[in-house]
C-alpha cells in the first residue's frame, strides 16, 4: 500500500501556465484490519472482508471528512455550518478557483461541499457486481413493501381502485326555479313528444 500510494500520480490541469499534478500526501495510515468481527473462529473470507470495508466506505463523506451534506450557494454559508476549520479551508480551495472561466467545466463550485469531488465513493465493474441503480430500485421496492399495508384476502375478494371527484349536490336555487317554471311541451302532460 505504501509503495502504491507513493507511486500514484495523475496530471491535473495547467493553470496560469503552471502544470499541476495530483498525488497522495506524506501522511499515510495503513493498518491491518483487526476487529471483533473476525474473532471467535470466524474465517476471514473475501466476502467478510468486503462487507467490513463496505460498512465504512458507505458512511457519508460528511461524517468522515467533516464536510457538508448539501451543496452551497454562497461561500458565506460555511460560517453557520458545524464543520472544522480545516474543512472550511478545503471548501474555499474548491470554491475560489471555481469562479474562473477556464475551470468552469470542472464545476468546482457545484461540488465545493464535497471538496470538489463529484463522483461516487467507489467504482466497480457491472460485469463483476450489480449496479447502483439496481440497488436503489431494490431498496425502493423493499421500502414500499414495508410501508404499504398488506391486502387481506378472505375467500373471493374484489379490489376496486377508483378516483372519486366531488361534482356537487342537487340543483342550484336558480336551476330549481327554472325547472319549476318550465311548461310541459305539446301532447300529453308530462309525457315526452316524439
Amino acid at each position: 500500500m505504501r509503495a502504491a500510494a507513493t507511486a500514484a500520480r495523475i496530471d491535473g490541469p495547467a493553470i496560469d501556465g503552471r502544470a499541476h499534478t495530483f498525488a497522495f500526501g506524506r501522511q499515510l495510515d495503513v493498518r491491518t484490519i483487526r476487529s471483533a468481527d473476525f474473532d471467535g473462529g470466524q474465517e476471514l473470507t473475501e466476502r467478510a472482508l468486503a462487507a467490513y470495508i463496505a460498512k465504512y466506505a458507505t458512511k457519508g463523506a460528511e461524517t468522515t471528512t467533516g464536510t457538508l451534506d448539501r451543496p452551497i450557494r454562497f461561500l458565506a454559508e460555511r460560517a453557520h455550518a458545524r464543520i472544522s476549520e480545516h474543512a472550511r479551508r478545503l471548501i474555499r480551495s474548491a470554491w475560489v478557483p471555481g469562479a474562473r472561466k477556464d475551470l468552469e467545466p470542472l464545476r468546482l463550485r457545484a461540488w465545493a461541499h464535497m471538496l470538489g469531488f463529484r463522483g461516487h465513493f467507489s467504482t466497480k465493474s457491472r460485469h463483476y457486481s450489480t449496479t447502483l441503480g439496481a440497488l436503489r430500485t431494490a431498496r425502493a421496492g423493499w421500502r414500499r413493501a414495508q410501508t404499504t399495508p398488506p391486502i387481506r384476502r378472505d375467500g373471493e375478494t374484489t379490489l376496486v381502485v377508483a378516483h372519486w371527484v366531488f361534482a356537487g349536490t342537487g340543483l342550484s336555487a336558480a336551476e330549481t326555479w327554472l325547472a319549476a317554471t318550465l311548461e310541459p311541451g305539446p301532447g300529453t302532460e308530462g309525457e315526452p313528444t316524439a
